[in-house]
């Protein structure tokens, strides 16, 4: 019997295993012996492989975030520094969340390459607060 796990998307669960694999050959660099897990975590998303082939029109974030009925849609994944931003940067970095969990982090990625960059920094932080805990969960990082 597969192990529970609080994120039910697959194409989330095969990125969390690769992300795994980039944690592990970061920390076995040299620079990566000095870099909080939270760090790797992050360092890993932010390389993380994008879709280059991906250019079809996603529904926008006022949309995505309102019509959402999946519960993991009710966390606010922002970090601090984003949380005095306007109202649309939030729905932005929520939507690309979302978008994470639903469609992958590589669909994500390259969605948030459209963005500004405030948005896609906070985005990353966002997901790495996320993802974190699970990866800890699971043994991915210490």
């Amino acid at each position: 019997m597969p192990e529970e796990s609080s994120f039910e998307y697959v194409s989330l669960e095969a990125d969390m295993h690769q992300l795994a694999e980039q944690i592990e050959a970061a920390r076995e660099r040299p620079e990566g012996e000095t870099k909080t897990e939270h760090e790797l975590v992050k360092e890993a998303i932010n390389t993380f492989p994008r879709f280059q082939g991906m250019r079809k029109k996603a529904p926008s974030p006022t949309t995505a975030a309102t019509t959402s009925t999946n519960p993991s849609a009710n966390w606010s994944p922002l970090p601090d520094y984003a949380k005095d931003a306007p109202a649309e940067t939030k729905l932005e970095i929520e939507y690309l969340c979302d978008t994470a969990l639903r469609k992958g982090i590589g669909a994500a990625m390259s969605e948030a390459e459209k963005s500004p960059y405030f948005v896609q920094d906070a985005f990353r932080d966002a997901l790495a607060g996320k993802l974190y805990p699970e990866l800890k969960k699971r043994g991915f990082v210490k």
